[in-house]
This record gives C-alpha cells, structure tokens and sequence, in this order.
C-alpha cells in the first residue's frame, strides 16, 4: 500500500487491512497504489480468471474497481474515529472502451463530502491513460 501525507495513518491502515481481508478483493488482485485526501488510485491487475470472453476484462470487475476506488477515496478524507464501517449507496458505470489484456488503474476524487455521505467521482484507465470507463459512487461512512 501507498498513502502519501496528509492521510491518518489510521485510516491508511483500516483501508490495508479491508484490502487484505475482503475475499473478494483478493480474489480480483485489487492494489492500492496511492491515497491523498480525496483522491485515491487502485489497481486491477490483469488475470484471466477476470475475464468474460478472450482476454476482454469483465465489466463486473471494472465495476468492483470503480466501487473500491471510490471507497478508498471516501475513507482517505475520513476523521479518525468517525467509524469503521461504510456502504456504498449508488453506483453507476458507463463503459467507454474494452480493457483487453492489460492493468487497470481506477482513479477515484471526491466531489463533495458531507458529514456521513461522499460522492465520488472514478476513471477507469488502461495502461496507456486510456480511458476504459467512467464511474460515480455515493459512499456513506458510518
């Protein structure tokens, strides 16, 4: 994991330890690859296993890359101490190209945050900076 200054260090530890004991997170090779205040980047690595057909990436693994993205970029805002739990209220997804065979990089900002509810804004990028899909989330921290 990578968290830059200016994150708790808390809150960079509780998002490592999700990453680590979420099945499903493991199961998709998920990365955090940085986390700034608001702003967070997660990668999937390519396999396989995440495909749907030849070697196009699964759009419900870019789904759950959005989604992560996005929680990683709630949490990275977050008060210590504010809670440890989270759900994600909406998520929408538009696909704008096939990832094929190459890593993903989820780029998730914050737009506005409440007291209890951030929306979250995600691009989904190929290893090119190609734009693969677009994402908005709304994520309540708990």
């Amino acid at each position: 994991m990578t968290a830059t200054a200016g994150v708790d260090p808390a809150i960079g530890d509780l998002f490592g330890a999700y990453l680590q004991n979420s099945p499903f997170a493991a199961k998709c090779g998920l990365e955090l690859a940085l986390m700034e205040p608001d702003l967070a980047e997660v990668e999937l690595p390519y396999d396989e296993s995440n495909t749907t057909y030849a070697d196009i990436v699964h759009g419900g693994a870019i789904t759950t890359l959005v989604d992560v993205a996005a929680v990683a970029a709630a949490w990275s805002g977050a008060e210590p101490g504010k809670g440890s739990r989270g759900a994600t209220v909406a998520l929408s997804v538009q696909y704008l190209a096939a990832g094929k065979a190459e890593r993903l990089r989820g780029r998730a900002r914050v737009t506005r945050r409440g007291s209890s509810v951030c929306f979250c804004s995600v691009e989904v990028l190929g290893e090119d900076d190609n734009l693969v899909a677009t994402g908005l989330v709304t994520y309540k921290i708990s």
